[in-house]
């Protein structure tokens, strides 16, 4: 029986490194990434274990790297110690003082989630009372590459996901003209069915993102993610007054603090685990998104199973899915979501429902 007044230590944490593989190397236009060592946090109490990940990740000045996580961990540990995982608020108020990272506080608050669901035998989404019947396709993400070699990727992807959406990365060094002609081979192959997105992750000065956004208009492209740098935020409302697309942001926006400011600016933002810092997070974003008449995405990074899972209790109140990471990994450690018809749904176990089950490479 849990008890407010204990004076022993009720909550131990305790991380393991792991690293995944990608199947096909991921490039943007800030560069590639072929594997990512990510943090798997257990927090235990009661004979209950809660997992989160923590997954490095760089965008400007924000640096997260793998040294930087397993120091925070090591921090967090004194301090929760002698709180229990219902004290929310409490633990909230502890950490507040250790300036952690926002991955090292994804993977606590999404551990702490998980311990909750297996305490009270429920999945997450049923906590919160959501209905799975709303989660929207997730889109699955070709890189920047040679026209032959997104084409080639496009069709792979199809036909090992049935995927209903796909998002195309732009940006490329070089120029708009080979973001056209990759597009192009993308798209002329693409089925009519099948939702496009497209992601410049800061890569096009205005000018080009005007052109772009036109262009991009008549080929049924529903949005336009990051066109723009984070320096030219304030340029976002020109963009969006002479754009056909609606214009989402992604690296412009980490919590909800960020989202007032953008309110008048974007159509809509992309929140991320990594980012945001946690589910609880996630879901003031979600509430200041809708509250700001903004649209919602949710994305990732090099997550695995194990994020994109926290994320997908959360998919029935997004308009956007991008949690395709972990189905671009040749040793994803974790196991418990299935795709369905390009819809990733989360499980019905409790908590976040998910099983560790390493793979070799």
């Amino acid at each position: 029986m849990y008890c407010p007044q204990a004076s022993y230590p009720s909550m131990e944490i305790t991380y393991q490194p792991f690293t995944v593989h990608k199947r096909v190397p991921l490039t943007i236009s800030r560069g590639t990434t072929a594997q990512s060592t990510n943090l798997w946090l257990k927090l235990s109490a009661e004979g209950i274990e809660g997992w989160g990940e923590a997954a490095p990740f760089s965008i400007g000045t924000h640096q997260q790297t793998l040294a930087i996580l397993q120091a925070d961990i090591v921090r967090l540990q004194t301090v929760v110690a002698f709180h229990h995982p219902l004290d929310r608020q409490a633990i909230e108020s502890a950490i507040a003082t250790l300036s952690l990272h926002s991955a090292t506080r994804a993977a606590l608050d999404v551990a702490l989630w998980d311990w909750c669901g297996k305490f009270v035998r429920q999945p997450i989404w049923r906590l919160l009372g959501l209905d799975l019947g709303r989660i929207q396709p997730t889109s699955v993400t070709v890189g920047i590459s040679s026209p032959e070699a997104a084409r080639q990727r496009s069709q792979d992807w199809l036909q090992q996901t049935s995927a209903r959406a796909l998002k195309v990365k732009l940006g490329s060094p070089h120029g708009i003209e080979a973001d056209q002609a990759m597009f192009q081979a993308v798209y002329d192959h693409i089925p009519t069915a099948v939702s496009l997105s497209v992601d410049a992750n800061g890569g096009w000065s205005l000018e080009e993102a005007k052109q772009m956004a036109n262009w991009l208009g008549d080929r049924r492209v529903t949005h336009l993610e990051q066109p723009l740098p984070v320096s030219q935020d304030a340029d976002l409302a020109q963009l969006k007054q002479d754009s056909p697309l609606p214009i989402f942001v992604d690296e412009s926006c980490f919590n909800s603090s960020d989202i007032p400011r953008l309110a008048n600016l974007v159509d809509g933002i992309n929140i991320k685990l990594m980012k945001a810092g946690g589910l609880t997070e996630a879901l003031r974003m979600i509430h200041t998104a809708r509250a700001c008449g903004l649209q919602v995405m949710f994305g990732c990074y090099s997550d695995s199973s194990l994020a994109n899972g926290a994320m997908a209790q959360l998919s029935p109140l997004a308009d956007y899915l991008d949690l395709d990471s972990h189905l671009n990994l040749r040793d994803d450690p974790f196991s418990g979501l299935t795709l369905a018809n390009g819809h990733l749904l989360p499980s019905t176990n409790p908590g976040l429902g998910l099983s560790y089950a390493p793979q070799a490479r």
